[in-house]
């Protein structure tokens, strides 16, 4: 915990707070031109680290399938791997038809669902381990004392992944359609080819193209940042009875409680942890194949 609720058990509320606080780091530079401070704050070195982390793991696990990938009899992990990157594979081809677009999105959707499960299975991880271990060694190297350690419950992480989707999605709007073919299906559709109608047109097309990548983010962040919370509430329990306790008192059930509910939940969270990510990647196939389509 923070230093200030060091020597006396913090409320629930102080609990939550820092918890929920990101490691940050501000970077500014001089503008050379304006002669001008500009400052990029409030940015969540945590989140991108465990990002990167993650990233890397996911990699290194797919990059060991395929390097003990054997034409006989598989083992286990390269079963496994071999299911999932079919299943991936099985999806994409229900929605992407170009079979030569499917050589890039097919991995690409891959990598996003192993990334994020990745990411998101950080949430079941105690939520005080790594939390307290850089209690110890963040203030020691002039670092403020907080750690937050799912990248998938801020929602710059889950927006910034959203966006290159969207970036994604405007390369194949491009490449297949053309430039010309694509400029008049923004303002074409969806309410026909009138030219009185291309101004509406084009603000509804803006307007999906925001929406869609807002929401597949929000939805993401949203699922994970409750998940987060309930597994704070749930430790919450374990240290009331750990502050508080007393035989003779109710404390004792805090305890049963705290085992209880946090096994049940980390339970449930397997599912939620594997969904969203199914989610996200199939939203990730259903925009890049509507990216195809011609109104």
């Amino acid at each position: 915990m923070a230093s200030e609720t060091v020597g006396h058990a913090p409320s629930a509320g102080q609990y939550i707070q820092h918890h929920l606080h990101h490691l940050q780091s501000n970077f500014s530079f001089e503008a050379a031109s304006q002669k001008s401070i500009v400052d990029f704050s409030l940015f969540n070195v945590d989140s991108l680290i465990w990002s990167i982390v993650c990233g890397a793991l996911g990699c290194w696990l797919l990059w060991l399938g395929a390097r003990k990938a054997t034409s006989g009899v598989p083992g286990r992990f390269q079963a496994a791997v071999e299911i999932l990157a079919e299943m991936v594979e099985n999806q994409a081809k229900g929605v992407i038809h170009n079979a030569k677009s499917r050589k890039l999105v097919s991995p690409l959707a891959l990598t996003v669902f192993v990334w994020i499960f990745m990411m998101n299975a950080m949430d079941m991880l105690p939520v005080d381990w790594i939390p307290a271990m850089w209690h110890s060694a963040g203030p020691a190297m002039g670092y403020k004392d907080y750690m937050r350690v799912v990248p998938t419950a801020d929602l710059s992480t889950t927006l910034g992944l959203s966006v290159s989707v969207l970036l994604v999605c405007l390369f194949y709007n491009v490449k297949i359609k053309g430039v010309g073919g694509w400029a008049h299906e923004l303002v074409a559709a969806p309410f026909g080819d009138k030219v009185f109608l291309y101004p509406i047109n084009f603000v509804m097309q803006i307007i999906e193209f925001i929406a869609k990548t807002v929401s597949h983010g929000m939805r993401l962040f949203g699922n994970m940042f409750a998940g987060e919370l309930v597994f704070m509430l749930v430790a919450l329990m374990g240290g009331a009875w750990a502050w508080q306790f007393n035989p003779v008192s109710g404390g004792f059930w805090l305890a049963v409680g705290h085992v209880i509910a946090g096994s049940a939940w980390a339970i449930f969270h397997i599912l939620v942890i594997t969904l969203q990510a199914f989610i996200f990647m199939m939203l990730t196939l259903i925009y890049v194949g509507q990216a195809h389509d011609s109104h």
